[in-house]
């Protein structure tokens, strides 16, 4: 009987001591906890509560404040954090009010880009006549393949294709620009002669306003290799072997070099956009390092192009354009500027200046040096 007693005793014992450790780690823990988010918060010795009575008292209020202290900082967000959610509402409902602001009340962003019911009308006529595109492609695609390449060496075919599906999908949508100056470049066609046509980028309607301007000639792009992975576009610009840049392997830039100066010889034109890409102020950016190498290394002219307004129909947010094109877009042509008797840098600033020269006072760069 002594035995179990004595038994019990110790198992009351150890139980007793178990929960005063447990609740000593506990209060342990949040006192850390509340040290980390209040620094000037007291901890308190576990000893202490034991021995000392007025200590564990003390400890017993400070370990209460410190836990509404720990439950008060976590529960309360910090100012960096209310800041950035804030700034970044304020952003969409900057975007969602641009947006509502161009395209009306309809108009909704998505992550693609934003929609209004004229540009979902657009976006399904580019995709209707975008199928048939694909079809002649694959045509012009076999062809190739079962003649070997001996016949349309400058590959005529699929820009014949792309040209019709273009000039097809700014009649049924109504985005013609107005071209000033048409009639010098088609006097400069009838001469037989071949060029660099190089123009401002801000809009992707500036690729379809750049063919147009052409006409129904074979040209060749000069584009950055990304394109390849566009649906149809990407087919298009291999099955025309446009000219496509790699600026990460110096190998390839000169092969395109190579590539771009034959086209011109063997009586192909270029277009390029010499910024390099899409400005997304509207304002015409500083041109890329060797954009006129190839028509200056071949002795050929380079035709300047001012686009306006592009970015008034398709701003770079929106995934179609929100309105018509015609009477807000238009297409300056300039006249031929010879490379012959100039540097590449001499060349490059006619032409830049003939292009600003073309520009609306909101496309200009802000300073002459830009």
């Amino acid at each position: 009987a002594e035995s179990k007693e004595g038994r019990k005793h110790i198992a009351a014992t150890t139980n007793h001591t178990s929960s005063t450790m447990k609740s000593t780690c506990c209060v342990s823990a949040a006192l850390l906890l509340a040290a980390a988010h209040n620094p000037t918060t007291l901890a308190f010795s576990p000893s202490s509560h034991v021995h000392s009575p007025s200590v564990a008292l003390r400890s017993q209020q400070t370990r209460r404040t410190s836990l509404r202290l720990s439950a008060a900082a976590i529960a309360t967000p910090s100012n960096d954090d209310s800041s950035s959610t804030t700034t970044t509402l304020t952003k969409q409902q900057k975007r969602i009010q641009q947006i509502r602001k161009e395209g009306g009340i309809f108009a909704f962003n998505t992550k693609f880009g934003a929609l209004n019911p004229y540009a979902i009308y657009y976006g399904l006529v580019s995709i209707a006549l975008g199928l048939v595109w694909f079809v002649a492609l694959t045509f012009s695609q076999l062809f190739y393949k079962l003649t070997g390449g001996k016949l349309d060496k400058r590959r005529r075919l699929p820009v014949f294709f792309s040209h019709v599906w273009g000039t097809l999908l700014m009649l049924f949508t109504g985005c013609f620009p107005k071209v000033e100056n048409w009639d010098a470049i088609k006097e400069f066609h009838k001469s037989g002669r071949k060029a660099m046509f190089v123009a401002n980028h801000n809009s992707w309607m500036d690729i379809p306003f750049l063919g147009h301007t052409i006409g129904w000639h074979n040209y060749k792009f000069v584009a950055k290799k990304e394109l390849e992975k566009v649906p149809i576009l990407g087919k298009a610009i291999k099955v025309a072997k446009n000219v496509l840049v790699d600026r990460s392997n110096r190998r390839s830039q000169l092969l395109t070099l190579k590539q771009g100066m034959k086209w011109l010889d063997d009586g192909v034109n270029l277009c390029t956009f010499p910024e390099g890409t899409r400005s997304r102020s509207g304002r015409l950016m500083p041109f890329k390092n060797g954009a006129f190498k190839m028509a200056h290394k071949a002795g050929k002219p380079v035709i300047p192009v001012s686009i306006c307004g592009a970015a008034k129909v398709m701003p770079s947010y929106w995934m179609f354009p929100f309105k018509p094109a015609h009477n807000v877009c238009k297409v300056v042509l300039h006249e031929p500027i010879e490379s012959e008797g100039k540097t590449e840098q001499e060349l490059a600033d006619a032409v830049r200046d003939a292009i600003v020269a073309g520009l609306p006072e909101e496309q200009r760069p802000l300073t002459t040096t830009q």
